[in-house]
């Protein structure tokens, strides 16, 4: 790619041209460098929206998901119309018509330990816009094995995070990572996901926006990136508070790992599961099933698939509710209270004949 901008390039960043901090060499760096945007959710797309009309010359969006209807909500780069169609195609599609002097790569696919590396090696930056744990120290020990910044965000209700974890210090070391925040996983089940919890709709864009500046600045190198430090915000009071980490990293991370055992403790009792598609075919048939939804009363009342409401704090006290006679299925939202359900019943060394829903009613609702 040629030094040179045409008159419609120079006519779009013109605001950016006009920045001393930017200018001219600036944007000549936003154009040379390779953003790769890992989830196009919620997150991912303001930051994606935002790299691409701001010049960023290469960006590749890994998301082997679906758009739902209950995205619309808050992943405003897509429209009723793309329900049931792939996040990263759709969202190139929309990016090349935003910029089209911006190359625009689609990874319509769930990133793993196989595939990790192979795709972020040719990028300079990677930004994880994921929503699991799994998925974050994967990207996270990804970027390290390569020697990648990993400009980090996540959200959950009013709140969200911001950090620029492995960045480059000037003695060559490498500021702290994923890891050296969060060295373990929590629990399986110990914290709910946006679909069980919700998540304010503007937030993602909010705290996406934030994800995409500092990118910026890292490419541009203006400003002080977020560089050792995490931003946490708070919509409901609108308050910002910056917490400084270490300087550098204390953690080793010498190959990729089995993530869905770290992050969900296989090694402890497994759990049985149930799909969608079966729990019908057993319904139809006329097995003696019972149902047990342990979410919250509320959200019992507001929509479930049948059965009977025992929240999960209260589900090892309410074992005399349990049927002995039937097949008993749990279930919550998206499968991951459920499974620490299951985990307290069988703790208790009970021959109930117990099942997990897995992806609850979220997948529950997709087979309908």
């Amino acid at each position: 790619m040629n030094n040179l901008f045409n008159r419609s390039e120079l006519n779009r960043y013109a605001r950016h041209l006009s920045l001393p901090e930017i200018g001219w060499e600036g944007q000549q760096r936003l154009r040379a460098a390779r953003v790769l945007v890992v989830g196009a959710g919620g997150l991912g797309c303001p930051a994606l929206q935002y790299l691409a009309a701001a010049g960023v010359g290469h960006i590749g969006i890994v998301d082997g998901d679906t758009v739902d209807e209950s995205n619309l909500q808050r992943q405003v780069l897509y429209t009723t119309y793309d329900v049931g169609q792939s996040k990263a195609i759709v969202a190139k599609k929309r990016l090349e018509a935003l910029n089209p002097y911006v190359e625009i790569m689609a990874y319509p696919v769930t990133l793993t330990a196989e595939n990790a590396l192979e795709i972020l090696t040719s990028y300079d930056l990677v930004a994880d816009g994921t929503d699991n744990f799994m998925a974050r120290y994967l990207v996270n020990d990804a970027c390290v094995l390569l020697n990648k910044v990993n400009v980090y965000a996540s959200v959950s209700r009013f709140s969200g995070q911001v950090a620029v974890f492995n960045a480059l210090n000037e003695d060559g070391s490498r500021t702290p990572n994923y890891r050296d925040l969060f060295p373990a996983p929590p629990a399986a089940g110990a914290v709910l996901s946006c679909a069980e919890e919700g998540v304010l709709g503007v937030l993602p864009g909010m705290i996406g926006a934030m994800q995409a500046s500092e990118i910026l600045k890292l490419i541009t190198r203006f400003g002080e990136p977020l560089s050792g430090k995490l931003a946490l915000f708070d919509a409901a009071n609108f308050s910002l508070q910056i917490i400084q980490l270490q300087k550098t990293t204390h953690t080793k991370i010498n190959t990729l790992i089995d993530y869905d055992a770290f992050c969900n403790n296989k090694n402890s009792t497994e759990v049985n599961t149930i799909t969608a598609h079966q729990l019908n075919r057993l319904i139809q048939d006329g097995t003696a099933i019972q149902l047990v939804d342990v979410r919250q009363p509320q959200e019992h009342q507001q929509f479930n698939i049948g059965g009977i409401s025992i929240p999960l704090k209260d589900i090892v006290h309410s074992i005399h509710l349990l049927s002995k006679e039937k097949l008993i299925v749990l279930y919550c939202q998206s499968g991951s209270r459920s499974v620490q359900a299951f985990h307290h019943l069988k703790e208790k060394g009970n021959d109930y004949q117990l099942f997990s829903l897995e992806g609850g009613i979220s997948a529950y609702l997709k087979t309908k």
